[in-house]
């Protein structure tokens, strides 16, 4: 089955039921060590996890890890351009759950990008981004500690399904030409735009399954979640991109007043129903009013419309819904995307899960990791309905390889998120209890000892940051 490497002799495999993980007490999991600092960070925050999970379970349960490679390590292994060799998409097919370090952007070999690569090979279509504030962690922001945000961010669509065509190339300028003089004449919205001849042109692609599958992810993660965080927001720029981004929007909606109908409320359910309960006898004209405040000066037709949809809102969920019952349920909202980037920084504490697609997730969780820290305490996890890959969110930053002095924090958290979704919560509580401790005593790496007041010296090696982080289990 293997070429060049060899399973373990010990442990059994993760299976999955109904898009979920069915986890034996000994799990085979697959990792890759990463590239540049990979050689750092790897082996600290083993360390960490094998002594969690001892710890929490004396014994009864035990990751059996197995090595798989990618990125330049693949290529001295396998060969020149073997950057993902079939060996490891194997393993992962096999075993179902990996974990991986940094890993290399290759120069050459026809892959843009392994992380890419590997969320489009097993249709990891969920990258979720916790954003948390460890106390004293060093942070540019005033505030950090009030955000708390986990970003579903949709991994497989959007331009980064990576379909394009170079200014000047023969297809880019056929369609370019279609585009023109056929498709955008034919849509009356469109007016006179043209676009320019000497364009490179992209496509941007976002569907309703894709849509709807991320965000059946948030919802039932929010349901897990207290209930003051029991929030889903959809991030969008809907009001200039109707038809991707603005149905991204809408799709949500859908599916959450639809397949989750008594668990949700959106916001706006949420509003008409309020004002019911202030006012018993308020009529619906009114209602339409509190919620649109421009109600008065729209047409009859506009004004019939929001009539229409104030009406229906009470006559479908008054009884399951009214009487604050909505309350209880998960608010589901939306916000404009640029929006979103100020709002997780004057109101972080409104918000709980963002739900988004690809490029805006993108931008959104490294602006979230940076008020809280930055990408060295970011973790990272892919999740599809068949197979999970966890990992790093920074580069590999190569001049400080094999120098024992990198944060090994992402990695470290990313294994926390990977104990989470295995089920194993007493091993990553205790993860999370040592690093906790381990930064409010000041036991960090450079990165972070530099940026606290007084700076850190000397700072914590990656191997004693890993040993700093188990020895506070016991805390």
């Amino acid at each position: 089955m293997y070429e060049k490497i060899t399973p373990p002799t010990t442990g059994s495999q993760i299976t999955f039921h109904q898009g979920e993980p069915v986890v034996p007490d000994d799990p085979i999991i697959p990792f890759i060590r990463g590239d540049g600092t990979g050689v750092d960070i790897w082996p600290a925050a083993q360390h960490v996890f094998d002594a969690a999970v001892e710890k929490a379970y004396g014994g009864k349960r035990k990751i059996s890890w197995f090595k798989v490679y990618a990125g330049d390590e693949a290529c001295e292994l396998y060969g020149t351009y073997q950057y993902l060799p079939e060996d490891t998409l194997t393993a992962i097919r096999e075993y179902g759950v990996a974990i991986k370090g940094p890993l290399t952007t290759p120069i050459g070999g026809g892959i843009r990008s392994l992380n890419v690569a590997l969320r489009q090979i097993f249709d990891l279509y969920a990258c979720i981004r916790p954003c948390k504030y460890y106390a004293g962690t060093p942070s540019p922001h005033k505030t950090p500690e009030k955000l708390d945000v986990i970003i579903y961010r949709e991994n497989t669509e959007d331009i980064y399904l990576g379909i394009e065509w170079k200014q000047g190339s023969e297809i880019g300028e056929k369609l370019i030409k279609i585009l023109n003089e056929d498709l955008i004449p034919a849509t009356p919205e469109h007016g006179k735009k043209q676009i320019p001849l000497d364009s490179g042109i992209g496509i941007k692609p976002i569907s309703k399954k894709g849509s709807q599958r991320l965000v059946r992810r948030a919802i039932r993660h929010a349901l897990r979640l207290p209930k003051n965080k029991q929030m889903v927001t959809l991030v969008h720029k809907g009001n200039i991109m109707k038809y991707t981004e603005g149905a991204f929007r809408d799709w949500g909606y859908e599916l959450a007043t639809s397949e989750f109908r008594n668990e949700c409320v959106t916001e706006m359910e949420s509003w008409i129903l309020s004002n019911k309960e202030q006012d018993p006898d308020l009529s619906i004209e009114d209602n339409a009013r509190k919620i649109e405040p421009g109600y008065d000066a729209l047409t009859d037709e506009k004004q019939q419309k929001i009539c229409a949809e104030v009406q229906a809102v009470l006559d479908t969920i008054w009884a399951t819904h009214g009487s604050e019952q909505w309350k209880e349920k998960i608010m589901v909202n939306d916000r404009i995307a640029d929006s979103i980037f100020q709002q997780i920084q004057t109101r972080p504490d409104e918000y709980s899960i963002l739900a988004t697609m690809n490029l805006n997730g993108d931008y959104l969780s490294d602006a979230a990791a940076a008020v809280v820290g930055g990408l060295g305490m970011g973790p990272g996890a892919n999740i599809g309905d068949i197979s999970a890959i966890f990992e790093a969110t920074h580069g590999t930053a190569p001049k400080h390889a094999g120098l024992d002095r990198i944060n090994p924090g992402s990695v470290i958290l990313s294994g926390v998120m990977m104990l989470e979704y295995l089920g194993w919560q007493e091993a990553a509580d205790l993860i999370k209890k040592g690093i906790g401790a381990a930064i409010s005593q000041r036991e960090v790496t450079y990165d972070l000892a530099r940026l606290m007041e007084p700076p850190v010296e000397p700072p914590l090696k990656c191997s004693e940051f890993a040993q700093a982080i188990v020895k506070h289990f016991n805390d």
